[in-house]
C-alpha cells in the first residue's frame, strides 16, 4: 500500500473515532508548524532527498511526513512529487512558491501557519493582505444585478430595456 494510502486512511477515518482522529490532527498541525518553521527560515533553499530522509531531517515519522508532502505539494515551484505512488524511498523536491503557499494556507484556512513571523521577512504585509483577499474572494459567487424591463437600458440609449436590447432577448 502506497504511503499516501495509508496515512489518509489513518488521518481521516478507517476505524478511528473522533477522539483518536483529533488527537492525531492536534499532534500532526504542531508538527506541521515546526517544519514549516524551518522551511519558511530559508525559503529560497530546495530540500532534496528521500522520504524517510525528510522524516528524520525534521524529525518526525513517515507518515506524518507523507501528510505533510501531500498539504504542501500544491504549493511547489512548477512541479508536484509523485505523491500518490510514494514510498518511503521516492525522491522528493520541497522548493516552495511563497505566494502559492500563502495563498494556499489562507485556503486551508490554516491561520497558525500563515501568521507565522517568518512570513514578514518573506512577504510584504500589503502584498500578503493582497493574497489574503484574493484568496477570500475566489469562494465569494457573486450574483449579477437583474434587469427588469422598465429599468434604464445597460447599453446607455437612454431607453427602457424592454424597448431596446430587451426586445431580442
Amino acid at each position: 500500500m502506497a504511503l499516501l494510502e495509508t496515512w489518509r486512511n489513518l488521518a481521516y477515518g478507517n476505524g478511528s473515532n473522533d477522539k483518536e482522529k483529533q488527537r492525531l490532527w492536534d499532534g500532526y498541525f504542531a508538527i506541521e508548524k515546526g517544519i514549516y518553521e524551518k522551511i519558511l527560515a530559508n525559503p529560497t533553499e530546495v530540500i532534496t532527498g528521500t522520504v524517510k530522509e525528510l522524516a528524520e531531517k525534521y524529525e518526525t515519522e513517515l507518515l506524518i511526513m507523507t501528510g505533510f508532502l501531500d498539504g504542501i505539494n500544491e504549493s511547489l515551484k512548477d512541479y508536484e512529487n509523485p505523491i500518490d505512488t510514494m514510498e518511503e524511498d521516492t525522491q522528493v523536491k520541497i522548493e516552495i512558491d511563497p505566494e502559492k503557499l500563502y495563498y494556499n494556507m489562507v485556503a486551508a484556512k490554516a491561520e497558525w501557519l500563515y501568521t507565522l513571523p517568518q512570513w514578514d521577512e518573506i512577504l510584504s504585509e500589503e502584498r500578503r493582505k493582497e493574497l489574503y483577499k484574493q484568496q477570500k474572494a475566489s469562494g465569494t459567487i457573486r450574483k449579477e444585478k437583474k434587469i427588469f424591463p422598465n429599468d434604464p437600458c445597460p447599453c446607455g440609449s437612454g431607453k427602457k430595456y424592454k424597448k431596446c436590447c430587451g426586445r431580442n432577448a
